[in-house]
């Protein structure tokens, strides 16, 4: 009787807490009221503009990952044994190609990573994915200057490899168990010949990619403007290459794809201004028809599924608590802008650390970074410290902690974290000495 008394100490605690933030919560202080304001509001801009582009189309690249790589071919190349100047190559400059936010890139760090990659190849993808993002780069260096453009560049491509390397360091023990342990695994043959797998995660990057496209600065060069005139028209030909692939590679039945083709093409020509319409009806019609057939396609929507599910409510969970905490960009929540502002100024090892810690919490949408980081250095923001925050910023995000604690738990979550944050530090404290 005392033992089952025991056990409902704990819920005897979790409503007695859950009674009192409810009895003493500070509604009616607009500070309090304004937080959640701006908490719901950045909710609902998330889940506008990045949940249909961004992460949906991320969930499929995962889902396929998983369904059309082998594991063998993965361990070859990704995995505890593999070749780790290839390894560490191929990872760190991934971000030049996936110009994805830091909760973009988590589908596709949990299918390589679930898929068998080491966790050090696998975390200098997870870095490198929304750090070395070309567009931004460019943007940094017009807006804010060639030096930290420069400094920017060179020091992400550097911190991937060196966040890799050291994460395979301090978890080297289990490292070595999933090494003995993959030695010992048949290697299957591909269902693919390479050149299908290539051109098929080409079609799914495509769409992610040009539907992403941000819109560049006009200073940002020929190319990416025209680009970004022409991203929906890109979009539409990476969308019939993938449908000619579910046909001929995939055995799905051309009357089911056409039956998406049509009403998609009808809604984009209907809502030719609102292209997220005809881009969510793809979106749903893929996953009909993917869920509805056997075999890979089955295996793919699958996958991708089960990232969905896993994701997404952690998530929008992360941009709840980031936006309660922080507000929308330029805009006031439960920690005053000003503390924020006052806190990063000089070159301080003080203001270096804290806008590594301010980056690693916040929310940064591809691109955003950069008015922001422009915004705070008008304000009095140290060189330094914009430094530290560029290079922490988009890599990490509260959201982004809450989905990786998921997939490799806490311990090597909170070394990640960690070995950013001191990484950006540092580079701040060296770029602020000479350029400050």
């Amino acid at each position: 009787m005392k033992t089952d008394w025991m056990r409902e100490w704990r819920p005897l605690i979790y409503i007695a807490a859950g009674f009192a933030i409810s009895y003493f919560l500070p509604v009616g202080i607009p500070r309090f009221d304004n937080a959640v304001t701006e908490a719901l509001t950045m909710v609902r801009w998330y889940a506008r503009e990045h949940v249909i582009l961004c992460l949906l189309p991320a969930f499929f690249i995962a889902g396929a990952i998983a369904a059309f790589i082998s594991q063998g071919s993965a361990m070859k190349y990704l995995g505890a044994k593999a070749n780790k100047v290839l390894a560490y190559g191929v990872a760190s400059v991934s971000g030049a190609i996936l110009a994805v936010c830091s909760c973009t890139v988590l589908p596709l760090f949990a299918g390589i990573y679930k898929l068998g990659a080491g966790i050090g190849p696998a975390t200098a993808f997870l870095y490198s994915g929304p750090a070395i993002n070309v567009l931004a780069i460019i943007l940094t260096a017009r807006i804010l200057g060639v030096e930290i453009g420069i400094a920017r560049a060179v020091m992400a491509v550097f911190f991937s490899i060196v966040i890799g390397l050291l994460m395979h360091f301090i978890f080297r023990h289990g490292e070595t168990a999933k090494a003995n342990a993959q030695a010992h695994l048949p290697v299957p043959e591909p269902t693919w010949p390479l050149w299908k797998n290539a051109l098929f995660f080409a079609a799914l990057v495509g769409v992610l990619v040009f539907a992403t496209w941000a819109k560049p600065n006009e200073t940002s060069g020929a190319a990416f403007i025209a680009v970004y005139n022409a991203k929906w028209i890109l979009t539409a030909f990476a969308g019939l290459a993938l449908g000619y692939m579910l046909v001929a590679w995939l055995g799905i039945a051309w009357k089911k794809v056409a039956l998406v083709a049509v009403p998609v093409a009808a809604l984009a020509a209907v809502f030719p201004a609102l292209p997220a319409i005809p881009f969510l009806a793809a979106l749903i019609g893929v996953s009909i028809i993917t869920s509805t057939s056997g075999g890979k396609a089955g295996d793919w929507f699958g996958a991708s599924w089960g990232y969905t599910k896993q994701i997404i409510p952690l998530l929008l969970l992360g941009v709840l608590f980031s936006g309660l905490l922080l507000g929308m960009p330029g805009r006031e929540a439960l920690i005053p802008s000003e503390w924020v502002s006052a806190a990063v100024g000089g070159n301080s090892l003080r203001a270096n650390f804290f806008a590594s810690i301010a980056g690693a919490f916040m929310y940064f949408a591809t691109l955003t970074e950069v008015p922001i980081v422009q915004g705070l250095l008008g304000s009095g923001m140290g060189k330094g410290p914009a430094l530290s925050l560029l290079l922490a910023g988009p890599a990490l995000s509260l959201p982004s902690m809450l989905v990786l604690n998921s997939v490799m738990g806490l311990k090597k979550t909170a070394t990640f974290a960690v070995i950013v944050v001191l990484l950006s530090t540092a580079s701040g404290m060296l770029f602020g000495a000479l350029f400050g």
